[in-house]
């Protein structure tokens, strides 16, 4: 199946659509060390990247009648600095705010599927506004502004073509989620929106896949039956002791829970990695150690015995708490860049060819890559279920000039 990828960074997001089955007609980025990172990767021949057709543009020339109208999939994560709770928060009024470089994609491409990602800001109340603006814009991309038309007088137009059920070309049918990437098997706590729309002639009842992870699950291999302390060899007697908000977590286990896998953590993901303190490191790919790592107030490192916190990129350079990991006696360092890529779930073959705190920002800005897979398989489950009979329609029921 055919798909376009905007926005695609160091290729997390690419990389779990290709996994899922995609075949990238276009894989787009402006920032040139991201395109490099991909390309170096495409140059080593790496499995579902070797193929890619990297391309580095600014998605506001692009012209999309190069990639035509058969598209399966357009997939993108819009860059979050306007909507991140770290940012500076000016939303829409932000110039990287390219949410409406979006809509023009699905307008032009007219994708059977929209996948779109992005920080949980996104969801706050001083957006809620805009939020509703790009799910109906999203939604209608035909109805677009007119010249000069602020967005808020755009949006009420929105609103009442929606409401008067007219039907008017090109539509889709959106649903929206916020994930939790620890819930689908990600070492990292890492809450991002997902924005999923099916073009309206697709016959498919689809719904965000169900998370195959808990944290209920983590705390009864912890505190009720050792199996992570056993799978992982650590002696009763250097096991720390269950906490009372770890037994609330585990009182308050069901068999829906229960029934999950346990959280991955930070130590499940670290396995097999030699310490980076320590020689012999030199076989493992991006993985220096850096020193000089620091705790402060609000930025604390992540803990061994849990998925990692949300890594960050940072407007100036890489916060040193979110970026670090709480060893054996409470000493921290920084990840280094293959740690992080670990718990962002890129394959370890996957090389970062810059220096680290480029490595690191690329990382902290992805979508973790089995998070992505997750929800495009569910995707492309749902189209190939369906592809044989609506076929014949593709193309040719909203098909225009672009």
């Amino acid at each position: 199946m055919r798909s376009l990828e905007l926005f695609a960074g160091a290729g997390g997001l690419a990389l779990g659509t290709s996994r899922a089955g995609f075949e990238h007609l276009g894989v787009v980025e402006w920032n040139h060390d991201a395109c490099s990172s991909m390309d170096e990767n495409r140059r080593r021949g790496l499995e579902f990247v070797r193929e890619w057709p990297v391309q580095e543009s600014d998605v506001r020339t692009l012209r999309y009648s190069e990639f035509g109208t058969d598209i399966d999939l357009l997939a993108g994560g819009v860059p979050c600095q306007p909507w991140s709770l770290g940012g500076k928060h000016k939303g829409q009024d932000d110039g990287r705010n390219l949410f409406p470089e979006m809509i023009r994609a699905v307008r032009e491409t007219q994708p059977k599927v929209v996948l779109v990602e992005n920080v949980k800001g996104l969801l706050r109340h001083s957006f809620a506004s805009y939020f509703e603006y790009i799910l109906l814009g999203l939604t209608y991309p035909e109805l677009t502004a007119k010249a000069d038309e602020p967005w808020d007088r755009h949006l009420k137009r929105l609103e009442q073509h929606h409401t008067s059920g007219r039907t008017r070309g090109l539509e889709y049918r959106a649903a929206f989620r916020l994930l939790n990437a620890a819930d689908y098997g990600v070492p990292q706590k890492r809450e991002r929106v997902f924005i999923v729309a099916f073009r309206s002639d697709m016959p498919v009842k689809w719904s965000f896949p169900d998370p195959t992870h808990s944290k209920e699950a983590l705390a009864i291999s912890k505190w009720v039956t050792g199996e992570f302390w056993d799978r992982n060899g650590i002696p009763r007697r250097k096991r720390p002791k269950a906490t009372e908000r770890d037994l609330a977590v585990v009182a308050r286990s069901d068999l829906f829970t229960a029934n999950r896998q346990p959280w991955i953590t930070v130590r499940d993901a670290l396995t097999g990695l030699p310490d980076p303190t320590t020689q012999g490191t030199e076989a493992w790919p991006n993985h220096i150690l850096i020193p000089g790592a620091r705790s402060y107030h609000g930025h604390t490192g992540s803990p061994l015995d849990e998925p990692s916190k949300t890594l960050k990129a940072g407007d100036h350079g890489v916060p040193g708490g979110e970026n670090t990991v709480v060893l054996e006696g409470g000493t921290i360092r920084y990840l280094t860049v293959r740690e992080a890529a670990r718990i962002q779930t890129f394959p370890d073959e996957y090389f970062f060819p810059g220096a680290w705190t480029e490595s690191m920002r690329q990382l902290g800005n992805a979508v973790p890559v089995k998070l992505a897979e997750t929800v495009a398989r569910s995707i492309r489950e749902h189209l190939s279920r369906h592809h044989a009979k609506t076929e014949p329609e593709v193309g040719t029921r909203f098909l225009k000039a672009v």
